[in-house]
């Protein structure tokens, strides 16, 4: 009887934790919407995403993304993370929002985020060491390497070359200032980054490196939130388009010098 009884209390207890467990997850589970947002970013991607010389996470992001929160009633604070990183924190729910200069036209990460309104049409661009006789993509030999950055579109680019064969090796580092300095240095061939970050590298190390051949794929810059999170989607997209009727988004592309 005892045994029975001592199971029958342990069955119920069993029960009353999976309930509130049940509850509290369900709780945990609501997207955060206002009150103090985290916005994850990876701060080597000028002039979208950088570090000043105070030591602070600054860029057209950051200051678009603000400018939005303000505008919505919400405030934003910045971390600087891996860029691969960036999604697995958003779907853990350790961030809120992704502020990173992420292309929203890729179908994997559309599937795990949900993006915002694009706030930039960009591209991917060859980039070579000063000097180089490499003219384009179409330059490329199976002797070469090509470096891009973890978890990008020229990322997924250089792969693509290796795996036809026509480079040798796609060099894939975690931070784009790492790309850069390859390249200088001569490590790799060239390597294939995005368009509006790779002329601002050039423009404050001119002479040092240089873009060379057309613009590959279309891409598009925006924030990203967790999937699901339509509250906050539909705040940040309002707050973007004030933030064109009342021309901050123009005023944000002068500060960063921005085409």
């Amino acid at each position: 009887m005892k045994k029975k009884l001592m199971v029958l209390m342990l069955a119920v207890a069993m029960i009353a934790t999976f309930a509130m467990t049940s509850c509290g997850g369900g709780d945990a589970a609501e997207f955060k919407t206002d009150g103090e947002l985290l916005a994850v970013t990876e701060a080597t991607f000028p002039p979208f995403d950088t570090v000043d010389d105070e030591g602070n996470i600054a860029g057209f992001d950051m200051d678009l993304l603000s400018a939005i929160a303000e505008d919505q009633g919400f405030t934003v604070t910045f971390k600087d993370i891996g860029f691969d990183s960036l999604i697995p924190a958003l779907e853990a729910k350790e961030a809120d929002i992704i502020a990173a200069g992420m292309n929203s036209l890729d179908p994997e990460r559309q599937e795990k985020v949900d993006f915002s309104t694009p706030y930039y049409d960009s591209g991917l661009v060859v980039m070579v060491k000063a000097g180089s006789d490499i003219e384009g993509v179409d330059s490329f030999t199976s002797d070469m390497k090509i470096a891009s950055q973890i978890g990008t579109t020229g990322a997924d680019e250089a792969l693509a070359l290796q795996e036809d064969g026509k480079i040798a090796e796609s060099v894939i580092l975690d931070k784009f200032s790492d790309v850069v300095l390859q390249v200088k240095n001569g490590d790799v061939a060239a390597a294939i980054i995005d368009l509006p970050v790779a002329k601002n590298y050039v423009a404050k190390q001119p002479g040092e490196v240089e873009l060379v051949g057309d613009v590959l794929n279309a891409e598009a810059y925006a924030f990203a939130v967790q999937k699901g999170n339509a509250e906050l989607l539909e705040k940040i997209n309002t707050g973007y388009q004030n933030m064109l009727d009342n021309g901050t988004v123009d005023e944000l592309k002068a500060k960063w010098e921005m085409d």
